[in-house]
């Protein structure tokens, strides 16, 4: 199959391209270092004619309210639209456990704006909505750093390897359409704060973690399962020892 991966040359989409070509599909990096960018539709028309499958693993550039949701409304009708005309038979999306759980994250409201623009194409569709990143943990701690403390809430926590997601999506992109929505996440569960602590703690880092039930999330507040399924999801097999062995070992 042609498999045409919006975002392919970043984290998650370097890594199921690699997979996708590995499998003997023709997978293609769409990104606008490779001509391709769905922000603008420059070089869609191009790289959809004789897809199969798209998969969008885009992020925003920027992370502020307006511009993120700017972004995913834009990216979304530009593509979504190439893809009609191209007579894509599959469109895949990576988006977030807990979008329509956390009304006041602006990120997650824009991911939510993505995933209607989606079920409302008319284009056969799957949503793989993703825990957080195992590789966005130090990027967390210090989003609730204030001086030497990190304030998280204590709500769950079930990070994935962005292995195990790239792995988890290319599954779902090869199969048959869902016309729905597959959670998926880490093999363990545990409280945020906690799962941060031992994060901090075995990269040698001194800053104590405190369970603060008001702290925020990117702007938003986390309640006891918001950031985590809360149904059958797919697992991947990367825990945070093992990643964090990898890792190290790979530094």
């Amino acid at each position: 199959m042609k498999i045409v991966v919006i975002g392919g040359t970043g984290l998650i989409g370097s890594k199921l391209v690699a997979l996708l070509r590995a499998g003997g599909h023709d997978a293609v990096a769409a990104a606008p270092s490779t001509g391709i960018d769905a922000l603008t539709g420059k070089g869609l028309a191009e790289a959809l004619a004789g897809t199969d499958v798209v998969v969008d693993v885009a992020n925003s550039p920027s992370f502020e309210e307006r511009a993120v949701m700017e972004f995913f409304q834009t990216a979304g009708r530009n593509l979504l639209a190439a893809e009609a005309d191209a007579g894509v038979r599959h469109h895949v999306a990576l988006s977030i456990v807990g979008t329509d759980r956390m009304p006041d994250n602006g990120y997650f409201r824009a991911k939510v704006a993505q995933e209607a623009l989606i079920v409302e194409s008319g284009i056969p569709y799957s949503i793989v909505r993703s825990t957080q990143f195992l590789e966005f943990l130090g990027g967390i701690a210090a989003s609730g750093t204030e001086g030497g403390t990190v304030r998280l809430a204590p709500g769950l926590f079930q990070p994935i390897a962005a292995e195990d997601v790239a792995a988890l999506v290319a599954d779902v992109a090869v199969a048959p359409p869902l016309n729905g929505i597959v959670d998926i996440a880490g093999p363990e569960r545990a409280r945020f704060d906690l799962m941060i602590g031992r994060y901090l703690k075995a990269v040698g880092d001194p800053r104590a973690v405190v369970a603060d039930p008001e702290a925020r999330y990117f702007g938003g507040r986390v309640e006891g399962l918001s950031l985590v399924p809360t149904g059958d999801a797919r697992l991947g097999r990367i825990g945070l020892d093992d990643w964090l062995h990898r890792s190290q070992a790979a530094a």
